[in-house]
């Protein structure tokens, strides 16, 4: 099949306005990572900047609808919000802590309460120093413990 002129018309179409709502790229992050979103908040005749800082649970869809969502915990409660990624509404993100993490969607953090949600975190590269050493490497032998040498004390008198 064949496609017509007017398909493929508006397929250019479709690309050129996806192409013209995306915005520049933002930093790598993904689920896990704790990061800060800032958003524009209108007020009566000018526009704020609000900073949402969390962790993302999730990232999904792509192109020009990709949105994520970030949780936060605010005086005990639990608050989520799902931001599309390339509205004008979003002004920047930063990357404050990246994560390693075993899933994609981090539903599990609902129920978490205080530092236990940390556990998800990794801080640094997460190897010790004994298996950064290569294997081939020889090792030295530990060193034998010496005998005390015996000093005599002079008698009293």
């Amino acid at each position: 099949m064949t496609r017509s002129a007017s398909e493929s018309a508006g397929s250019t179409w479709l690309q050129q306005v996806t192409a013209l709502g995306q915005k520049a790229a933002y930093p790598q992050f993904g689920p896990g990572d704790q990061v800060r979103v800032w958003c524009r908040i209108p007020e009566r005749d000018r526009t704020r900047l609000a900073p949402f800082e969390g962790i993302v649970i999730r990232r999904r869809g792509s192109g020009i609808s990709e949105t994520v969502t970030i949780r936060r915990v605010t005086y005990g409660e639990g608050v989520e919000r799902i931001f599309p990624l390339h509205a004008p509404v979003l002004e920047r993100v930063e990357v404050l802590r990246r994560a390693r993490v075993h899933r994609a969607r981090l539903y599990f953090l609902r129920t978490k309460v205080g530092k236990t949600r940390l556990a998800a975190e990794t801080k640094g590269t997460g190897k010790s120093q004994d298996e950064g050493r290569q294997a081939d490497a020889p090792r030295p032998a530990p060193e034998e413990p010496q005998a005390p040498q015996s000093q005599e004390q002079p008698a009293a008198s």
